[in-house]
């Protein structure tokens, strides 16, 4: 079994692939771990955020073969009180705020809903999806992408998303800090952030919550390995 790991940012993935081997992903940008264990083939990528990035991350992820399964994940945004910074939730439907598209993940009862939007989204941002979609919990950039590719090829796709910053949340805007392909641009991001003392202490709540919140991922996941259990990992829900 070949399981692709799409995710955005080396950040996400760090706790995970510590031990993994680091491969050449043949595409500016990417990066790629693989894993085996027994008959299994764990392939996880990021490229950077954004859909186009998603696109090229899972390209990566299948470029030495079909995959018989991917997760996508990553932090998001919670858009829910209920959804906590440093908590990992598992959602099972994914909608696409670009296309309107909706992505059922399981035939289960749980409806669990993640929007995808093309910007990161700031508190005023996150009310206004909240409205616009009621149930949703989260907020990403990269879910739907890998969601529609994962449909193409007919294979299943679970998403665990680690909160990385709660609903009301007041950080800098990091849209002006991303560069065409998906990347953080830390030196402009580090000066300005320097020079504005008020947005410390929630940079410093986001820095430990995405910490945290990557830790649980990598916990869930690992378990995940080795029961590959989908029914209850989608039951976990919130960890």
């Amino acid at each position: 079994m070949r399981v692709g790991i799409i995710a955005a940012l080396p950040g996400e993935l760090k706790p995970l692939v510590k031990r993994w081997r680091r491969a050449d992903s043949g595409v500016r940008g990417a990066r790629r771990w693989v894993f085996a264990q027994g008959e299994d083939t764990w392939i996880a990528v990021c490229a950077g955020m954004g859909a186009e990035a998603a696109r090229r991350a899972f390209a990566v992820a299948e470029s030495d073969g079909p995959l018989d399964m991917v997760l996508s994940v990553g932090w998001a945004g919670s858009i829910y009180e209920g959804a906590r910074a440093g908590s990992v939730q598992v959602p099972t439907v994914v909608i696409d705020a670009q296309t309107g598209e909706q992505f059922s993940l399981t035939h289960g009862r749980r409806k669990w809903r993640l929007v995808t939007a093309a910007r990161v989204a700031d508190a005023q941002e996150k009310a206004r999806l909240a409205a616009t979609y009621p149930g949703a919990v989260l907020v990403d950039m990269e879910a739907a992408t890998v969601a529609r590719l994962a449909e193409i090829r007919k294979i299943p796709l679970v998403c665990v998303k680690g909160v990385s910053d709660a609903a009301g949340a007041v950080v800098p805007d990091l849209n002006l800090f991303i560069d065409t392909a998906g990347q953080m641009r830390m030196l402009p991001f580090v000066v300005y952030a320097m020079c504005r003392p008020k947005y410390w202490p929630a940079l410093a709540h986001l820095g430990r919550n995405s910490a945290r919140a990557a830790e649980n991922m990598r916990d869930l996941i690992q378990e995940f390995m080795k029961e590959k259990n989908v029914e209850k990992l989608v039951r976990t829900g919130s960890v």
